[in-house]
């Protein structure tokens, strides 16, 4: 069944794509479903892309399971008129979300603009946010920055500034059988961009279990039991589509040209195959020195974009849909009191793919 959104406030981007999609028209509210909240806090320029992300990976993850899904967005972020006005179409207020339950919410980052996120104009209702959610869902999905501000919120964990940016498609290790990772390879590949971490040692400290990193990476994928929710963190995007970091990497060359940022942007790591490294090493030679912010619109032009998406591939689908898959089961199984197991095989009935079983030994394995 087709994603549900709610009161039929379908952005156009997914109308598009498929017909019954709206709670409030002629295919109703099933009865057994899973409301979600999406609090998507992206910049505008990301804004609908983001959607469009989270709407395809619940709809691939759920299967058969009716995902009834409801937009907010937080206020104190920076808008256009044509993002405010999308957001006044398709999005409820804040104000409806403090006196609702949900089974699940899922909190995007968005781009900081001061080192101290509590400096951030939104960081007192995001922190409001955090509160809520512990007394008022099964599970929340923190990405990226909204996964720093939790941990510095309820743990004062703060983030670390890195040299250069975290850019790229990374390889993790698992470092704990937990079973959000059922169905997964030994080794999984996300997308990350960002300019901070969070590091291993001090979310240890703080009773979080880390569960994927690598030394190139650094953590990845981490969790714990707040009051009676379990906050899913990701310094990662396994959202991501395919060319999402290539629009990031054309938005900061972008930047650089109109001398909005001091550096060219280093290429994301392990994202191009050969071929389309060429392709941006061509690029970045080919470019005259002395150029100015009057002309970047037209250097641009020649930006191999179109050559570079069709090198691409979503090496990481597989592994962003098994936990997507495994997080709805772990809704699913606290929300009816079934087991683990018996939830996973409700989530993935009719899912034209490999079945992923959760284990007798890793039954009751989350963190209390």
């Amino acid at each position: 069944m087709p994603l549900i959104v709610e009161g039929g406030r379908i952005p156009p981007r997914w109308a598009q794509e498929g017909a019954c999609r709206n709670g409030g028209g002629a295919c109703g509210t099933p009865t057994e479903h899973l409301n979600i909240a999406l609090i998507n806090n992206m910049p505008d320029a990301a804004l609908e892309d983001t959607e469009l992300q989270f709407f395809d990976l619940l709809d691939e993850a759920s299967g058969d399971l009716p995902i009834y899904l409801k937009l907010y967005s937080l206020t104190g972020i920076p808008r256009t008129d044509r993002g405010q006005r999308h957001l006044n179409s398709f999005y409820y207020s804040l104000d409806e979300l403090w006196q609702t339950q949900f089974d699940g919410v899922i909190v995007t980052g968005t781009e900081p603009r001061q080192p101290n996120l509590r400096d951030e104009p939104y960081w007192k209702v995001l922190a409001d946010v955090f509160d809520w959610a512990e007394r008022n869902t099964v599970s929340a999905i923190l990405s990226c920055l909204a996964a720093h501000a939790s941990v510095l919120h309820s743990d004062g964990i703060p983030r670390h500034r890195l040299p250069d940016k975290q850019f790229g498609v990374f390889d993790f290790a698992k470092e704990d059988g937990h079973p959000l990772l059922v169905g997964t390879a030994e080794r999984v590949r996300f997308p990350h961009s960002r300019w901070n971490e969070v590091q291993a040692d001090a979310l240890k400290d703080s009773g979080y279990f880390v569960l994927t990193q690598s030394a190139e990476g650094g953590v990845d994928t981490f969790v714990k039991k707040k009051t009676q929710s379990l906050f899913v963190h990701f310094q990662g995007h396994p959202e991501y589509g395919a060319e999402t970091l290539l629009k990031e990497y054309r938005r900061d060359i972008k930047r650089f040209l109109k001398q909005e940022r001091e550096t060219y942007p280093a290429m994301p790591k392990g994202y191009f195959d050969a071929a389309g490294e060429r392709l941006v090493n061509k690029f970045r030679e080919d470019l005259p020195t002395g150029h100015g912010s009057d002309n970047s619109e037209e250097l641009m032009d020649a930006f191999p974009n179109d050559a570079l998406a069709r090198t691409l591939q979503r090496t990481w689908l597989s592994a962003a849909i098994a936990i997507y898959r495994n997080w709805l089961s772990y809704i699913v199984s606290k929300k009816t009191g079934v087991s683990k197991l018996s939830a996973v095989a409700s989530v993935q009935e009719n899912v034209q793919r490999k079945p992923i079983g959760l284990p007798q030994s890793q039954q009751g394995t989350c963190p209390k």
